[in-house]
């Protein structure tokens, strides 16, 4: 694993000093360098070489995503982390963010003292070490459209269950994009600021074809939608029975983890119900544990290719603890998700 050698881009003097100030004391991570606007960083990339750019949304001059597009679009790519405010248009700007490469957005902290802004951003070293081991993506994001209305898809009651962070978002809007009208009850553990989760559910619901909420206590696993797990203060799992259902449980973290996929893919494990499991791109081990349970009980486990995933973390270590039958690209994956889990 490389070291973070991070450029720091902020229009705030005093966001910059905070944001170093953490980063060098996080391990195996070094600030290269700061730049004030879009201009002074496209300047000092090439004489600094870091292999990670933190980047403001709101600058004078060009902003934060039009940089953003410039760096993805280069010759020479790099891994971005976004910072954005959680306002209903940072949310907004976030989604876009990811939809053009960034490899994560973090929420800006409100709060400008030292002591506020390291319990804000106490995980941002690892998410900046994580981005600099990450794989860029090798074409731009395609926007998907709204389709299979009129499919003919029909599920053999088998549950999916998936789980991702870093990378997330781009990773489930390409399988989702291949989700039929009535897909299998789908249950997704998703680590991300709750605000954009809630953007990219909405999004989700424009864009394709099956029924996308958040995960609800009580809601019942049927065809023809996917619940996304997101909330930091409750873990899910599914209780047995015909069809399942959600219950969302108080329990300390899961090694760090709160919703953890472990816990998820275990309870499933633990009922008995035909299911599928796969550990998507993201940061951590959560989920290989959980997987592993779910493959021991006779179900088809798979992870997104650690080659191709945007964090390829996660997936390694499913595949290290002997979870995983097969790891496949996003497309495959999707493909095999819905052969297995349909009829015929």
């Amino acid at each position: 694993m490389h070291d973070a050698r991070v450029l720091v881009v902020d229009d705030s003097a005093a966001m910059r000093a905070l944001f170093c100030d953490v980063l060098e004391q996080s391990k195996n991570v070094r600030v290269v360098g700061t730049a004030a606007n879009a201009a002074e960083a496209r300047d000092l990339i090439p004489e600094l070489m870091p292999n990670v750019v933190t980047l403001d949304v709101e600058m004078p001059g060009m902003s934060g995503i039009e940089f953003l597009e410039e760096v993805m679009g280069s010759a020479s790519p790099l891994p971005v982390v976004m910072l954005s405010s959680l306002t209903q248009s940072g949310t907004e700007t976030s989604l876009k963010a990811y939809e053009l490469g960034a490899v994560e957005c973090f929420p800006k902290p409100l709060k400008s003292s030292p002591e506020e802004f390291a319990k804000i951003v106490s995980k941002l070293g690892k998410i900046v070490v994580a981005a600099a081991n990450s794989n860029l993506r090798s074409k731009p994001k395609v926007k998907v459209e709204k389709t299979g209305e009129g499919d003919t898809y029909v599920p053999n009651g088998k549950v999916v269950a998936f789980s991702a962070s870093m990378g997330g978002v781009d990773a489930l809007s390409e399988i989702l994009s291949s989700y039929p009208t009535q897909c299998p009850p789908t249950i997704i553990v998703l680590q991300i600021e709750p605000a954009v989760a809630q953007a990219f559910i909405a999004r989700a619901n424009k864009d394709f074809a099956c029924n996308v909420v958040a995960a609800e206590n009580g809601a019942q696993l049927t065809p023809g939608t996917v619940h996304i797990a997101f909330d930091p203060s409750r873990h899910i799992v599914v209780e047995p029975g015909d069809p399942g259902v959600l219950r969302l449980i108080d329990r300390d973290p899961v090694e760090g983890f709160r919703p953890s996929a472990t816990l998820l893919f275990g309870s499933i494990a633990r009922g008995g119900k035909p299911a599928l499991g796969a550990v998507l791109t993201g940061m951590g081990e959560d989920g290989a544990k959980g997987l592993k349970l779910l493959r021991d009980a006779g179900c088809k486990t798979l992870a997104q290719d650690r080659n191709t995933a945007t964090v390829p973390q996660a997936p390694a270590a499913a595949v290290a603890a002997g979870a995983v039958d097969s790891e496949l690209g996003l497309e495959d994956l999707a493909a095999a998700v819905l052969a297995a889990c349909g009829e015929g």
